[in-house]
C-alpha cells in the first residue's frame, strides 16, 4: 500500500521515522487502529509504503479508512427548521384518554362482578395508579407512547392479580368456609399464581430493557422500564392493600350472613 505525504507531514514522517527505526507505528482513525506497521526504514521522499500479508480486499479497504480520514469534511448549517409535534402530541393524548377509559371500565366490572371486594379492589387500583405516578415523578420517567402502553398494561396485570385472590375466596366460600378464612385462604392460594405470572414478566422486561439499552432501542426501554414498575407496584397493591382493605372491613362491620357482597 503506497501512501504519499504532504510537504509539512513529510518533513515530519522523515524526522519520526529516522528516530524511531525498528518500532511500532500505528494507523489510528477516530480513536481506532486501522494497523500497526514496522518501521523498516527512514521515510525521507515524502512517500512510503505499508508492507505485509495483506489479502486484496484487505489492501484496499486500509487504503479507503485511509483515504476516508485524510479527506476534510466540513460542517455547514444549510437549512434550519422548526417542526411542531403535532402528530406525536396527538397520539399521547389519545392514549391517555385509552388508558383512563380502559381504567375507568376495569373499575366498573370489579364493582358490578365482585361487589364488595371489587370496590375495595378498584379503591387499591387508585392507590396503584398514584404510586405509580409518584414512582414515575421521583425516577423520573417520560411518559412517552411506549411508556403508556407499559402502563396500562401493568393495570391490566394488577386486575389479574385481584381477579385471581377474589376467585379463589369465592371457591372457599361457597366451599363452606367461614368468612374471614375463606379471605386468607384465597390470598393463599392465588399468591403462587400471582408471582409465577409477575416474575415472568419482571425477566421479559429486564430483557427488553438490556436489548434497549444496548442496541439503541429507546423505545423497548421505555416499554420495558414503565412495566416493571407497574408490575412491581401491582404486586403491593394487590397483596397489601386489597387484603387490608378486607380486614378492615370485616373487622368493623358483620358481613358473614350476607355473604352476596361477596359476589356468591
Amino acid at each position: 500500500i503506497t501512501f504519499d505525504l504532504t510537504d509539512e507531514g513529510a518533513k515530519k514522517f522523515a524526522d519520526y521515522t529516522s528516530a524511531n527505526i525498528g518500532k511500532i507505528l500505528s494507523i489510528v482513525l477516530d480513536k481506532t487502529v486501522l494497523s500497526s506497521p514496522r518501521i523498516q526504514s527512514a521515510i525521507t521522499g515524502g512517500t512510503g509504503q505499508i508492507t505485509g500479508s495483506f489479502t486484496v480486499e484487505e489492501a484496499r479497504n486500509l487504503s479507503v479508512q485511509m483515504r476516508y480520514g485524510a479527506l476534510p469534511v466540513p460542517l455547514r448549517v444549510a437549512e434550519s427548521r422548526a417542526v411542531g409535534p403535532t402528530l406525536g402530541q396527538d397520539s399521547v393524548r389519545k392514549s391517555i384518554n385509552a388508558g383512563v377509559i380502559g381504567l375507568l371500565v376495569v373499575i366498573v366490572f370489579m364493582l358490578l362482578y365482585y361487589r364488595l371486594p371489587g370496590l375495595l379492589a378498584d379503591f387499591a387500583l387508585i392507590i396503584y395508579a398514584l404510586l405509580v405516578f409518584a414512582l414515575f415523578k421521583l425516577i423520573p420517567v417520560t411518559l412517552t407512547l411506549p411508556g403508556i402502553a407499559g402502563f396500562v398494561l401493568s393495570v391490566g396485570m394488577a386486575v389479574d392479580a385481584n381477579i385471581l385472590i377474589f376467585e379463589r375466596m369465592k371457591e372457599e366460600l361457597r366451599g363452606g368456609r367461614a368468612l374471614r378464612s375463606a379471605i386468607d385462604i384465597g390470598f393463599a392460594r392465588a399468591w403462587p399464581s400471582i408471582r409465577d405470572s409477575n416474575a415472568s414478566t419482571l425477566i421479559t422486561c429486564v430483557i427488553l430493557f438490556w436489548f434497549g439499552s444496548n442496541f439503541g432501542a429507546s423505545i423497548v426501554k421505555g416499554f420495558a422500564l414503565t412495566l416493571a414498575i407497574g408490575v412491581l407496584v401491582s404486586l403491593f397493591t394487590a397483596i397489601t392493600v386489597t387484603r387490608t382493605f378486607l380486614h378492615l372491613v370485616m373487622n368493623n362491620m358483620d358481613l358473614s350472613r350476607n355473604r352476596w357482597w361477596f359476589g356468591v
